[in-house]
């Protein structure tokens, strides 16, 4: 059998990237040792040496480029300029139009979906946290690739609606690109917070690296709606890729416009796949962990951010994920108790999807599971950038039902809807 299981529904509604979809970002000519560092100065001296003719015409050039595709354009140049002068000390006192024009200089269009778009994650939307009418409100996280193979985050907002369809609205017009700001609230050392200033939609937000740790990609985030004992917000687990290793790292949000990141400790840190549960157990929070790239881990922490330790809570059994086991999102409380998406790889390194139940009061017990997949890759979904996987990053549930998004071959991204009370039937 291909495809998915008869309890699950396919809509109709695919999300395909897009290459029109760009931001502005910096760009650094032969890189930051010291090689680099003469050429980028060389650079910036021919610029420098410009008549006010090239001037006026290399500027308007920039912005017949840019200014009808772009928000905030001229204050991010202006940033690229304070930059070359914490490298090179010889910015700050030029007019501002050259210092716009080194900013153009050193700054590039990059297409953040122009290859891929995939490996979603949803939750509802913080301005319609209830339903209305029967109607979801919902956002969407998605791992976009552009050139180089670099990842970055980018999210849709879009409804379910009470008949059981799904839409996704238009994407805003602009790309507004990751700004450093200063720390607000959930404060240490090592947090940073990131600014996405000027959007007007959570689909304009661009999350791409900042940090040396995710320099090769940010990649995979798994979003959840967590509750603290004082609040509710959104906190997610992503995979940082760096020049090095891969690691873990959390970010939060109230808006989708301004988040803070925050590097993961202990064993958890150098693995992919970790997925918060939505609130604490008493005074620990738990995630789910893939630490040995192998089997399923219960984690927990005391302060959210130090994951040590741990409990195998489930090892492949079953043909079709032979390989490895992983989560496909944060577990997701039902009335039987918390339902955990799955992903296997088996033959061929297939990538299919199935689900557990782990006990609501103590969720290291295991209470079910499906013997087959949920949905594996069928003949329509077998082609594309990575072939044969079909994978997610997280589920919604609405009463007794489960919309599921979920990638194609690490391409382009579906639906699906689920009845929860025939998935719960089928585990054994």
């Amino acid at each position: 059998m291909t495809g998915p299981l008869p309890l699950v529904s396919l809509q109709k509604l695919e999300l395909h990237p897009d290459p029109t979809r760009t931001v502005i970002r910096p760009f650094w000519p032969g890189g930051s040792d010291e090689a680099g560092r003469a050429r980028i100065k060389a650079t910036v001296e021919r610029i420098m040496a410009f008549d006010d003719d090239a001037l006026v015409r290399q500027l308007d050039r920039t912005w017949r480029s840019l200014e009808a595709r772009h928000s905030g354009t001229r204050a991010a140049l202006l940033r690229r300029a304070d930059e070359l002068d914490e490298m090179l000390g010889c910015v700050a006192g030029l007019p501002e139009s050259r210092r716009l024009l080194l900013g153009a200089y050193f700054s590039a269009e990059y297409a953040f979906e122009a290859a891929a778009l995939f490996n979603p994650s949803i939750v509802r939307h913080p301005d319609h946290p209830e339903d209305e009418d029967g109607e979801t409100r919902f956002i969407l996280s998605l791992r976009g690739i552009g050139e180089g193979h670099l990842s970055s985050v980018t999210f849709r907002t879009g409804t379910w609606h009470k008949d059981g369809s799904v839409s996704v609205d238009a994407p805003g017009p602009t790309g507004v690109p990751p700004v450093l700001g200063e720390v607000r609230g959930w404060k240490d050392a090592q947090t940073i917070q990131i600014d996405c200033t000027g959007a007007c939609d959570p689909s304009e937000a661009v999350l791409f690296p900042v940090l040396a740790s995710q320099s090769r990609g940010i990649e995979d985030l798994r979003l959840t709606r967590f509750t603290f004992p004082d609040r509710t917000t959104y906190v997610g687990t992503y995979t940082a890729v760096g020049p090095e290793r891969a690691c873990q790292e959390l970010i939060q949000t109230d808006d989708f416009r301004s988040f803070k990141m925050h590097p993961v400790a202990g064993d958890l840190a150098n693995a992919k796949g970790m997925a918060l549960f939505p609130r604490k157990f008493g005074e620990r929070y738990l995630a789910i962990g893939r630490q040995d790239n192998e089997n399923l881990w219960l984690a927990s922490s005391e302060d959210l951010f130090t994951w040590d330790g741990g409990t195998k809570l489930a090892t492949p059994t079953y043909p079709w994920e032979s390989i490895q086991l992983g989560n496909c999102g944060s577990p997701l409380e039902i009335e039987e108790g918390w339902l955990l998406l799955t992903h296997g790889v088996g033959v061929m390194r297939n990538y299919c999807m199935g689900a557990m139940l782990l006990d609501r009061d103590d969720p290291s017990k295991l209470i079910g599971r499906l013997a087959e997949p949920l949905i594996e890759p069928g003949d329509s979904e077998r082609d594309g950038y990575v072939p044969n996987v079909v994978y997610s990053c997280g589920a919604l549930v609405r009463g007794r039902n489960l919309l599921l998004p979920y990638a194609v071959a690490d391409d382009y991204t579906r639906f699906a809807t689920v009845s929860l009370d025939r998935l719960v039937a089928e585990m054994a």
